[in-house]
C-alpha cells in the first residue's frame, strides 16, 4: 500500500461511513420539499418546489400545535438536565475525590445500574405515577430521568484528572468540599459538562417510549410524540408535511450539536468514553 493509499483511505472510510449516517435525514429533506406526486421519487438529487415546500411546512406547523410540541420538549429536556447534573455532579466528585469506605462498592453499583434498560422500570413507575396522581404532567415525563447513572460515570472520569494539589490548596484556603466540587472542578471538566449536555438533550428530545406510556393529553406533547398525533391526523399519507414536521424537530437537535460539538468532543476524549 503506497503512502497515499495510507494516508488517504481511512478518511475515504470514515467519509463513506457518514454518508451511510447521513442518507436518511437529506431523504427527510428531500421530501419535506416535494409535492406529492414526487414523494416516491427514487432520486438523491434535490427537486426545489417553492411552492410545495412551503405547503408541506404550512400544513405540518399549522395541523397540530407544532409550536406546542416544540415548547414542551424544551421544557421537558431542560428540568431533566438541570436535575441531572444537580445530582450527579456531588455523586461523581464524591466517588472521585473523597475516601470513604464502600467507594469501590458504590462505584460498582452505579456501574452494574448502566445495565438496567429502561423498559425494565416502566411498570413499577407507572403505577406509582398512576397512585399519586401524577399521569398527564411534565413531572411524569421528567421523574424518571432525575438521577443518571451515566451522568455520575461520565463525571467521575472526568474528574478523576482534576489534579489532587489544587484541591487540597483550596481546603487549605478555607474553601468547603461543595464549593471545590462546584466552582473549581466542574468548571475545570466543562467539555465533560457539554458532552453530557448534548447526549442528554438528544436523548430525551427523542424519546417516543416514555411520554408515550404516561401521557395523553395533546396539549404535553413532545416532539417525537407529537409526531405520532400528527400521522393520525393525516392516516399517514401526507409524506412531505410528515417529513417537514421530523426536519423542523430534528433541527434544534443538530443545532446544539453543531455548537457544542469541540467541547462534545473534548469531554468525550477526557472523560476516557469511547
Amino acid at each position: 500500500m503506497t503512502a497515499f493509499a495510507r494516508r488517504h483511505l481511512p478518511h475515504l472510510i470514515l467519509a463513506l461511513g457518514a454518508a451511510v449516517m447521513l442518507l436518511p435525514f437529506w431523504w427527510m429533506l428531500l421530501t419535506s420539499m416535494r409535492p406529492p406526486s414526487e414523494v416516491f421519487r427514487v432520486s438523491l438529487l434535490p427537486s426545489f418546489d417553492f411552492s410545495a415546500m412551503l405547503a408541506n411546512y404550512a400544513r405540518a406547523a399549522g395541523q397540530v400545535p407544532m409550536t406546542r410540541f416544540m415548547v414542551n420538549g424544551v421544557l421537558v429536556c431542560a428540568g431533566i438536565l438541570v436535575v441531572q447534573v444537580a445530582t450527579a455532579v456531588p455523586a461523581a466528585y464524591a466517588l472521585a475525590k473523597l475516601r470513604f469506605p464502600g467507594r469501590g462498592l458504590l462505584f460498582a453499583a452505579v456501574v452494574a445500574a448502566l445495565c438496567i434498560p429502561m423498559q425494565a422500570l416502566a411498570l413499577p413507575l407507572f403505577v406509582a405515577l398512576a397512585k399519586t396522581k401524577l399521569l398527564d404532567t411534565y413531572f411524569a415525563m421528567m421523574a424518571p430521568f432525575f438521577l443518571s447513572v451515566f451522568a455520575i460515570f461520565l463525571f467521575r472520569q472526568a474528574f478523576r484528572s482534576y489534579p489532587d494539589e489544587i484541591i487540597d490548596a483550596a481546603r487549605l484556603d478555607g474553601f468547603s468540599e461543595w464549593e471545590i466540587c462546584w466552582g473549581l472542578v466542574l468548571r475545570g471538566s466543562l467539555p465533560a459538562l457539554a458532552a453530557f449536555a448534548v447526549f442528554s438533550l438528544v436523548a430525551h428530545w427523542n424519546d417516543l417510549y416514555w411520554p408515550m406510556i404516561v401521557v395523553s393529553d395533546t396539549r404535553l406533547a413532545p416532539p417525537p410524540l407529537g409526531m405520532l398525533l400528527f400521522a393520525d391526523v393525516e392516516s399517514g399519507a401526507d409524506y412531505g408535511a410528515l417529513m417537514a414536521g421530523a426536519t423542523i424537530i430534528t433541527a434544534p437537535m443538530v443545532l446544539c450539536f453543531l455548537l457544542a460539538r469541540r467541547h462534545f468532543i473534548a469531554g468525550i476524549t477526557m472523560s476516557g468514553i469511547k
